[in-house]
């Protein structure tokens, strides 16, 4: 009795890219719920602290957008445009920079998802070329 031999290819490059994908909109989530919280003044975060730049509510509206622009561009990863890998790597770099900034005002999270933003940008330049299979199959 002969075995079939199996069609399925495992390219390891699909799942970093879904994974980036995902983490990418999974992230903007929260910093989109997080900038409207502290946009809002939420009691959530740590009160009376003192940023470089700006108050809670500065640091609010940049993460509110910074987490739409990463909501929106994880789409695009999730096509496999060209476009959406550069501006997933960009928003990504920018995110880290917000979150190493902003860490007085939410110190675990911002933590979190500083390194989640590597991975992401790791993901992504390996990964993520046009040169890649696309992931419909």
């Amino acid at each position: 009795m002969s075995r079939a031999r199996s069609t399925y290819d495992v390219d390891p490059g699909r799942g970093w890219i879904l994974f980036a994908g995902t983490m990418l909109s999974l992230v903007g989530c929260l910093n989109a719920i997080y900038g409207i919280a502290a946009i809002a003044n939420s009691s959530f975060f740590v009160g009376q602290m003192r940023y470089v730049f700006g108050d809670l509510n500065t640091w609010g509206w940049v993460l509110t957008v910074i987490g739409f622009a990463q909501i929106a561009i994880s789409f695009g990863i999730f096509m496999t445009a060209e476009w959406a890998r550069w501006a997933g790597i960009i928003v990504a770099a920018l995110n880290m920079i917000v979150q190493f900034v902003a860490i007085s005002s939410h110190p675990l999270i911002s933590v979190l998802a500083f390194f989640v933003d590597v991975i992401v940008i790791w993901g992504l330049l390996t990964y993520g070329g046009k040169d890649r299979y696309s992931l419909a199959g």
